[in-house]
């Protein structure tokens, strides 16, 4: 494996003030839409996956759309999607990505982040669903259920959970989305149209050996999705079997699916993958890497990986790190730190920047960089 740094021109924030910003995509218009996850609201409560406390149910999610070709305030263009999160709007689930088909129609993925038996206690709302948006109308259509699937059919037969995180539109298979599942561990197919849905892979977990704990002054970064503070401060096992948390599908030209995993806790440094899916075949691709957020691949089969933090979430640095793998496996750091803070997705613009989602995952804060390759 070949090392190599390198810098990029430029940074520019075009979006700030997101709430729970999660994914972003370009439309078919040129313009970059991007799905902030909300700040959940003061409706019925459900238990976090993480026993940390309820997460309370909203319908503060929203698609924000940016016209990149000119001055003009990024705008909320659909309003009033579901949305859970703590009371003070910390580890939101809701829209977490967005993309568009060959027909330029949008499709949204509504996150979730806790047990699916519990989601009727929060009533009539589409949390862990794809949906296809409207936004002449402000209206929207469920497709498939993602979370309801986690629970009648648990792939990986561990503990029932649903985060549906991220997804592609496959345009050369009959339309496909391909989504990633970082509660159930898996990844699944289904068609546009909703008829079919499937998991084509589940993702191995990986044993650790002497793994290193959070201390006494480590910092609760992702409540949402990390047990308690104090979960080992008394029994610190030697080792243990951790979830691999997939994050993002990319497709190359390979025609396999490119997956990445953050780890789960306690996230250890250097032993987040990236792994090639192909058919049945889940191998290998990458791997030396902390906390994976994302993944894209450029026009010349370079693969862009996104660190959300360079070290463990829970030692309080947010730097995170924007990474080239090209085709003989070169690998660049193009950017770590340097106002690069727990980023969490990433796109390359029609003008051939880079496009990213920065402090992602919190309230208020998020914004979106522009950044020149």
């Amino acid at each position: 494996m070949k090392l190599k740094e390198t810098c990029l021109a430029s940074l520019t924030v075009i979006a700030d003030g997101l709430d729970n910003p999660k994914g972003l995509c370009f439309g078919s218009d040129g313009c970059l839409y991007i799905a902030e996850a909300g700040t959940g609201g003061n409706l019925a409560a459900i238990p976090s996956a993480s026993g940390q406390g309820d997460l309370y149910y909203g319908t503060s999610g929203a698609i924000t759309k940016i016209d990149i070709n000119s001055n003009s305030t990024p705008k909320r263009v659909l309003t009033g999607l579901p949305s859970v999160a703590f009371p003070d709007g910390t580890g939101a689930a809701g829209p977490h990505d967005i993309k568009f088909d060959a027909q330029g129609s949008p499709y949204v993925l509504i996150g979730y982040a806790a047990n699916p038996e519990y989601r009727s206690r929060l009533g009539n709302n589409d949390l862990g669903k794809i949906i296809k948006v409207n936004f002449n109308t402000s209206c929207w259509e469920v497709i498939a259920d993602i979370a309801q699937y986690e629970l009648t059919h648990n792939p990986d037969q561990a503990e029932v959970v649903s985060n549906p995180l991220a997804f592609l539109v496959d345009k050369e298979t009959s339309h496909n989305l391909v989504v990633v599942d970082a509660g159930a561990n898996d990844i699944l197919s289904v068609t546009t149209d909703g008829s079919q849905i499937k998991a084509t892979a589940v993702l191995p977990k990986q044993v650790l050996t002497n793994p290193i704990f959070p201390g006494s002054g480590a910092q609760n970064f992702d409540k949402g999705h990390t047990p308690p503070p104090g979960a080992y401060r008394d029994a610190r096992p030697s080792q243990i079997e951790i979830a691999p948390v997939p994050t993002s599908v990319a497709k190359g030209v390979d025609q396999a699916y490119y997956v990445s995993i953050f780890t789960g806790f306690p996230f250890p440094e250097g032993e987040a993958k990236i792994y090639r899916v192909d058919a049945d075949d889940v191998t290998v691709f990458a791997d030396g890497f902390t906390q994976l957020i994302d993944l894209t691949f450029d026009a010349d089969e370079n693969l862009y990986a996104l660190q959300h933090m360079n070290q463990s979430g829970w030692k309080g640095k947010l730097e995170g790190s924007l990474i080239k793998i090209a085709p003989d496996g070169t690998r660049t750091t193009l950017l770590s730190g340097e106002r690069l803070e727990a980023p969490v997705a990433l796109v390359i613009g029609p003008d051939n920047a880079f496009y990213l989602i920065n402090r992602g995952g919190r309230p208020g804060v998020g914004q979106v960089i522009r950044i020149e390759k």
